[in-house]
């Protein structure tokens, strides 16, 4: 039981005072700052403090795996299976994508075969690991997922009443399932650049329109969010293809589920972030980087879903779980009020515990951990029996661990 020091992320579409607030340190910060990483991963690992000293978590799981990951290491070896996080979105991020697990050990197999460099910006598989991710929001988190009803969607593209749109949503008309999204998304993604100029500004124009209209208007945060997204990526075709997608508000505490080939962009919010700990990401849009469409539509589920909101599941033992089919983690949250009795964190170990409200104390064995707000802490295999009391309230805990699947 030892306190985990993140590591910072920095990427343009960060927040300078989300995470800068969350962790109590000046405002605003120097760069976008948006996502705080907590766990082994390779790239940015997280460090573990003992004895005044820091040490990689990476390093601390290679040099004893029995005794940090116990049973666990049976399954994963060194690895930790998952990467915990706060991610702090100011602006949106891209459309994406992720594999499943026979994609990803298929897809890392051939682009090794054919030379293609780990480091590669032309690289998609940078390892053999699909890659669920469950979010749970901190504060109301914005998002698109999963493509809409198609019958839905027609709905709208007529609604906008473009002139060009006419043909799309009459194709899509025609054939209202995965196959007929299948065939607009596909189309409008490889627009050719002539196209696309033409096409997308009078869409936009329609949006325009659309809003300023009087009475109810049924789609108004889907085409706002359209608007949005071509202001911080104009002429991208990803703007179009973002309105296939279920648009959806997460309220805190609730949470999304990304399992593969969900496309996806989260557009503002903070939140609690745990995924498979992998780099495999295939990306459809609102992005500089290397789209691989051929790839993307190998990797994407046209099925339209509904929207695939995650309610958390109150147990007796005080905490709310969030249920998933990913075996490589499993999260669950306490609510901690200053005159509450303690709490067990009988999932604890192996594993990691973060506080995102108030200050907490995990006590085991007669020793004692103050894990403050914004702050985390690395819990071994053989740390059992942690019991967890807020000393500074209403505090928050989120527990990650490895998973059942279930």
């Amino acid at each position: 039981m030892q306190v985990l020091v993140g590591a910072l992320r920095s990427y343009a579409w960060g927040s300078r005072t989300a995470l800068a607030q969350l962790c109590g340190r000046p405002v605003p910060s120097a760069h976008p700052e948006a996502e705080l990483w907590f766990g082994a991963h390779p790239a940015d690992p997280a460090h573990v403090l003992e004895a005044g000293s820091a040490r990689s978590l990476l390093e601390v799981l290679t040099a004893d795996p029995v005794g940090e990951l116990g049973a666990v290491a049976d399954t994963f070896g060194t690895r930790l299976p998952f990467l915990l996080k706060i991610l702090a979105a100011e602006e949106p991020l891209s459309l994406q994508a992720h594999p499943s697990s026979a994609q990803a050990k298929a897809g890392f197999e051939r682009e090794n075969r054919t030379g293609v460099a780990l480091d590669s910006p032309l690289r998609n598989y940078r390892d053999d690991s699909h890659k669920p991710e469950l979010v749970v929001a901190l504060e109301r988190f914005e998002a698109l997922a999963g493509f809409r009803d198609p019958q839905r969607t027609v709905e709208m593209l007529r609604a906008l009443d473009v002139p060009g749109l006419n043909v799309y949503a009459e194709l899509l008309a025609a054939q209202p399932d995965s196959a007929g999204l299948r065939t607009l998304f596909t189309t409008w993604i490889t627009l050719p650049p002539a196209a696309l100029s033409k096409l997308l500004p009078t869409v936009l124009e329609g949006c325009v329109r659309y809003l300023s209209g009087k009475g109810a208007r049924e789609f108004t945060a889907e085409v706002r969010t359209a608007l949005e997204l071509a202001e911080v990526y104009p002429g991208d075709a990803g703007v179009l293809a973002a309105l296939l997608l279920n648009r959806l508000t997460l309220e805190p505490g609730q949470a999304l589920f990304l399992a593969a080939g969900n496309l996806h962009a989260y557009l503002h919010g903070v939140g609690v972030e745990i995924m498979a700990n992998s780099d495999n990401v295939l990306r459809g849009g609102l992005t500089p980087k290397h789209v691989d469409v051929p790839e993307l539509l190998r990797v994407l589920d046209f099925e339209p879903i509904d929207l695939p909101v995650v309610e958390p599941e109150p147990g007796a033992d005080g905490a709310v779980r969030y249920r998933t089919p990913a075996p490589e983690f499993a999260l669950c949250r306490f609510d901690l009020g200053l005159d509450d009795e303690p709490v067990v964190l009988a999932d604890a170990g192996p594993g990691i515990v973060l506080c995102t409200a108030g200050a907490v104390e995990l006590t085991e064995n007669g020793r004692t951990l103050v894990v403050e707000r914004g702050s985390a802490a690395w819990i071994s295999a053989t740390d059992t029996d942690i019991k967890a009391r807020a000393i500074r309230g209403p505090a928050q805990l989120f527990s990650a661990c490895v998973g059942d699947g279930n």
